[in-house]
């Protein structure tokens, strides 16, 4: 498996792992304490008994009652830790029936349920499920990590419509959300990434240990323009059908932080948005966010200058909820300084572990406590205010998801965070995402399947519900994303 090249020499690795230390075994085996495999069992014989009687109503009525991603606790990560590949047959069985039956009740074949009723099923159905986001950290010129493992899901079929970027994850999210299928597997090959050759000399590779060959302002616009097209949020979301979100901090005080996409910002540019996010406080300048006019002008955006969105939200999980109803995160973390203190499995129970777990919550209270205490004093200095207030947002931030892929060297030098990387580091963190994402791609395959059936079925409904009324159907409040049609 370390040795492994590709994701299909990577998984046959793991089957055969899997084999030998008998976790096989076990995932043929419905038993477990980790959820409630009578309940499922039971609930897949019952559809599978209703599809071969033909008894569509009844499907139909028990979909209804839910279709659930965590039913009976089968998405608990400790149920993908046991095997390297997969987990229990039960679950990825009764997934896949759920699947089918979704298939077979959109079928024109299945015609004792009218066209409103399987409308109005798919538009609640996908609406309680919910959809899968990817979100990209704050990362620097780690940002090839992100791109590794969005290329591993790519390569896959895997990668969300709704993605967000703070920083470098930013730059990677705005790629991926601004050019067309056929560009991206261009864009996921190194070779035309900007890089530099490695320093040659003892001085300068001890300079560049200590981050002096550091990354400016005018570096970032350079490669923007290459890499981003001159679009706007809503110009790119026509474009590819992908959410790009990207979050932007205030540089004044008394402002509130932005998530920028198609919904809240769309006549706003998307090479200016990348540029404040990544425009960290102290190292680069606020940047004035540009828009369209009524008149296809360019001019300024709000008026007012930004900065590095991962200062205030470096994952925006609450406002893409809100947005898209998005309930199942995909994480990509490559913040440095954030990294040595992050744990990318799961959540231990043990003695020493729950005290340390106690220890940070008291502490992060105790700091907050402390703030509120001095509020008022840091108000005669403006410049130290703006520092707490930042450093506060920072520590009461999370910075993990459902499922968190971080590099495996965590020890990643945080002085070279802004600096420029060579070609070969350039290839090295982008097999590094890969082969980080790998060991989770099954798990990601299981866990957005129902999601990614639900999605072209409805967006086929509403296209045909346009056709025939000439508008589209009403719809949920927290409406699925769409992809362009076509």
């Amino acid at each position: 498996m370390d040795n492994a090249e590709s994701y299909e020499e990577w998984k046959e690795a793991a089957i055969e792992h899997d084999e030998a230390s008998g976790a096989k075994r076990w995932k043929q085996m419905d038993q477990s304490i980790r959820y409630d495999f009578v309940a499922i069992r039971n609930r897949l014989d019952h559809l599978r008994a209703l599809r071969a009687r033909h008894d569509d109503r009844g499907l139909l009525f028990t979909l209804n009652e839910g279709i659930h991603g965590n039913m009976g606790g089968m998405g608990r990560s400790e149920l993908y830790g046991k095997a390297k590949f997969g987990t229990k047959g039960l679950i990825e069985a009764y997934v896949n029936e759920i699947t089918m039956a979704l298939e077979h009740l959109a079928s024109p074949q299945v015609d004792s349920i009218t066209f409103e009723e399987k409308l109005d099923f798919f538009q609640r159905a996908s609406h309680c499920f919910g959809r899968s986001a990817l979100m990209m950290s704050g990362s620097g010129t780690l940002l090839y990590f992100h791109l590794g493992v969005a290329k591993a899901l790519w390569r896959e079929r895997l990668l969300p419509d709704i993605i967000s970027g703070s920083s470098g994850g930013a730059v990677v999210g705005t790629v991926l959300s601004s050019n067309t299928d056929s560009q991206l597997d261009e864009y996921f090959e190194p070779d035309w990434l900007p890089g530099r050759e490695p320093p040659s000399g003892l001085f300068a590779r001890i300079s560049s240990t200590f981050g002096t060959d550091r990354i400016t302002a005018e570096d970032i616009w350079d490669v923007l323009e290459q890499v981003i097209p001159d679009m706007t949020f809503e110009e790119a979301l026509k474009l590819t059908g992908r959410h790009i979100n990207v979050p932007v901090a205030p540089s004044e005080n008394h402002q509130k932080s932005r998530l920028l996409n198609a919904d809240t910002s769309p006549n706003a540019f998307l090479r200016e948005a990348v540029l404040a996010s990544t425009a960290i406080p102290g190292f680069f300048p606020p940047v004035v966010l540009m828009a369209k006019n009524d008149k296809g002008e360019r001019q300024a955006y709000t008026g007012r200058r930004w900065v590095d969105g991962s200062l205030s939200e470096d994952l925006p999980a609450k406002r893409l909820a809100r947005l898209y109803g998005v309930n199942h995160y995909i994480v990509s973390q490559t913040n440095p300084y954030v990294l040595p203190f992050i744990d990318t499995t799961k959540r231990k129970t043990d003695a020493v572990s729950e005290l340390k777990y106690a220890l940070i919550d008291t502490t992060r209270a105790w700091i907050n406590a402390g703030a509120a205490i001095f509020e008022k004093p840091l108000r005669w200095i403006p410049e130290v205010e703006r520092a707490a207030n930042s450093a506060l947002s920072i520590i009461n931030q999370s910075y993990q998801g459902d499922i968190t892929i971080a590099p495996s060297k965590k020890l990643h030098n945080p002085l070279r965070a802004l600096s420029w990387r060579t070609h070969d580091e350039i290839r090295e963190l982008i097999a590094e995402g890969e082969r980080s994402t790998w060991p989770r791609i099954e798990r990601i395959r299981i866990q957005t399947q129902i999601s990614r059936t639900l999605d072209p079925i409805l967006h086929s409904y509403e296209d045909q519900h346009i056709e025939h009324f000439g508008k589209p159907p009403p719809a949920k409040k927290t409406a699925p994303a769409r992809r362009k049609a076509g």
